[in-house]
Order: structure tokens, then C-alpha cells, then sequence
């Protein structure tokens, strides 16, 4: 049972895994209260094995969106450095399985840490955009992905997002509560060495289409 369960976060101890499982389970609560939640499509979203779940980025709401709708694997992120700059902050996101990214290290040093997580058979999140949406719009993904798809054997979850972007806009500080609901699509996995065959221009254009659909989707259902 136990070694069943450590394989939601391969190298980690039950302590860790469980108070990861609880602080997801506060996140989720909060999230359905403020913004009704809806998920669609988590058992897309292989139970082993090296994932990426590949999201559009509508504001910092993104994260927790999509990995609290997860409860058979639990997800890394990367975070900035000055975030583990408040120690008591710091130690909670870092329990909660978020490697900090040295500013100034940029693509390079992201690269870097997503291929060792993927190595070692884990599940992130990453956002192709770069950056959180100014606009509500989805716009083009940058080419690094394309070099991390090469250099790992993984899956690829696509990931929609919608209505995250009302919650909490790029311009505001603080987030919005009770506005409309937050829908995430979890789309079926996609081989990643099978998507490069095709060659790195076709491979971001099938991801961002892929993304765009599952975008598209999760708006229906808000």
C-alpha cells in the first residue's frame, strides 16, 4: 500500500506526501468555495511515470488550479527565489514541492531543473507562454519548450484554462472573490519524442491547438 503511495511523488517521504495531500485538500476547498472549481478530464493524467502538463497562463491562479484537481499524483513547480526569501513561506512552498529558480538564471537554469524532475519521474506544470496573459488571450509559446520535449522521455498532458484570468488579472494585486467559475481540461497524453517526429515548428503548433481546444472547452462549461 505505502509503496503505492509514494508513487504519486517518487523520492519523497509519507510525511511529506501526506502533508502535501493536506494542504491540497485546504486549496481545493477554497477554490470550489470561491470560484466553483470544475474539473475535466483528470484521469487523462497518467498515475506514473515523467508528466508534463503543458497550460496556458492566465494569472497566478493557474498553479494550484491545476494541480489541486489531482489527487492520484501529486505536482513540482518552479518558483522564483525571492518566494523562499520569508522563511516560513519559503519552507511551506518547498514542502509543497517547489524548487526555486535563482533570478538572472532564466530559461537556462528552468530548463535545467524541469529535465532533472522528468529524469527522476515526476509530474510538473509548466506554462509556454512565459508569462501570465495581459489580455485574457492565449499568445504564442516560446521555443524552449520545444529543446526540454527533446532532452526528456515524458508524457504531455495538455492543459485549458479558463476563467482564471477574471479571478485574478495580470494588473491586479489582489484576487477577485466569487466571480465566475474556474474551469481546468486535462486533455490525453501525448508522447513527447512522437510529437517531435514531426519536427519542432509542427510539434508548437499541435501543443498550442491542443491547449487552445482544451481553452475553448473549459470556457463552455463555465
Amino acid at each position: 500500500m505505502f509503496a503505492r503511495y509514494r508513487q504519486r511523488h517518487p523520492g519523497s517521504s509519507l510525511v511529506s506526501l501526506v502533508f502535501f495531500d493536506c494542504c491540497r485538500e485546504v486549496v481545493l476547498f477554497l477554490l470550489v468555495l470561491f470560484y466553483r472549481l470544475k474539473r475535466i478530464g483528470v484521469g487523462h493524467v497518467p498515475s506514473s511515470g515523467a508528466v508534463l502538463m503543458v497550460a496556458n497562463h492566465q494569472s497566478f491562479l493557474d498553479p494550484p488550479a491545476v494541480a489541486v484537481g489531482i489527487r492520484h499524483r501529486q505536482t513540482d513547480f518552479l518558483a522564483r527565489g525571492g518566494l523562499f526569501s520569508f522563511k516560513p513561506f519559503g519552507w511551506l512552498i518547498k514542502q509543497l514541492h517547489a524548487m526555486p529558480i535563482k533570478q538572472g538564471a532564466g530559461d537556462a537554469g528552468a530548463m535545467k531543473a524541469t529535465i532533472a524532475k522528468m529524469n527522476a519521474g515526476k509530474m510538473m506544470v509548466v506554462f509556454p507562454e512565459g508569462s501570465r496573459t495581459p489580455d485574457g488571450e492565449m499568445h504564442p509559446f516560446q521555443r524552449g519548450i520545444a529543446v526540454l520535449l527533446k532532452r526528456t522521455d515524458c508524457q504531455i498532458v495538455p492543459v485549458g484554462i479558463a476563467g482564471a484570468f477574471d479571478a485574478w488579472p495580470r494588473h491586479k494585486k489582489l484576487p477577485r472573490l466569487f466571480t465566475k467559475r474556474i474551469v481546468v481540461c486535462y486533455g490525453e497524453p501525448i508522447d513527447a519524442k512522437a510529437l517531435m517526429e514531426a519536427g519542432t515548428d509542427q510539434a508548437l503548433d499541435t501543443l498550442f491547438e491542443q491547449v487552445q481546444g482544451l481553452v475553448a472547452q473549459a470556457q463552455s462549461h463555465r
